[in-house]
């Protein structure tokens, strides 16, 4: 069977997208993901979304990364809103479907400002942070992060006991100024650094404000710039969460399944 793709990125962190409000795609043929996914072998992608349709939604995304796993991915939710855009699915506004629930999004341009889900709270870590921030996510602030080895420690905490079995995302952050970060990120289902990570950056920029008493973080990813904006309650929880970054179609073409 020969389907149509298109490839996104958002800040560098790039998706092959595919329209299948038919439901021909064979979402349940993880090798088949993953061979799409490979970077020599396939189209090369650090993750594959499926727009689907979801009765009482304008859509659904289904995001798989690299390997086939599944969890949320909020640049991929942004590129999700910019290829429904364009697929006429829908205008500047949207309610969509997500393995974490539901999300609210709107475009201006390429920017795409992506309803996050709440977060309950922040968890210590040692001296680090854990935030679930609808994947799950380690935080540790680092003096250089631009010379970190952020493969090499990433992954030790990601296949740390601690996270058994599952594992866990990692980020490295330095400051940059009073309400901006630097972001590293290793994800997990990659398995290795990815150019920026909008969960992960989310967390981050949480774990930052939270800190620091502000609501709006600016972060710089290898990728480029996105920013999360946030209000937090009394209760430690915080709401209305929005990512904040481009979201950019790439080319498009047709393969073999």
């Amino acid at each position: 069977m020969e389907i149509s793709f298109y490839k996104y990125q958002g800040t560098g962190n790039d998706f092959v997208m595919i329209d299948d409000r038919s439901n021909l795609f064979p979402g349940k043929d993880l090798s088949l993901i993953q061979k799409l996914c490979d970077r020599k072998f396939g189209i090369g992608s650090d993750g594959l979304i499926l727009i689907r349709n979801k009765e009482g939604f304008d859509f659904e995304m289904v995001y798989f990364n690299a390997d086939g796993s599944q969890s949320m991915c909020g640049n991929g939710a942004r590129c999700a809103v910019a290829f429904s855009r364009f697929l006429g699915i829908i205008g500047d506004q949207t309610t969509f479907y997500a393995i974490d629930g539901v999300h609210k999004a709107s475009l201006l341009g390429n920017e795409v400002e992506l309803g996050m889900s709440p977060v309950l709270g922040l968890e210590s870590a040692g001296q680090d942070f854990f935030v679930d921030t609808g994947s799950p996510h380690h935080v540790r602030f680092v003096e250089n992060v631009t010379d970190y080895p952020v493969v090499e420690e990433g992954a030790e905490i990601r296949y740390s006991e601690k996270y058994a079995p599952k594992g866990t995302n990692v980020n490295f952050v330095t400051p940059l100024g009073r309400d901006q970060i630097q972001v590293r990120t290793y994800e997990r289902g990659v398995e290795d650094e990815t150019l920026s990570c909008g969960t992960g950056v989310t967390a981050c920029a949480l774990v930052y404000g939270y800190q620091n008493g502000m609501d709006e973080i600016k972060i710089k990813t290898l990728g480029g710039n996105l920013k999360v904006r946030f209000s937090k309650k009394d209760n430690g929880s915080f709401q209305h969460i929005q990512l904040i970054g481009p979201a950019v179609q790439v080319f498009e073409g047709r393969i073999e399944i």
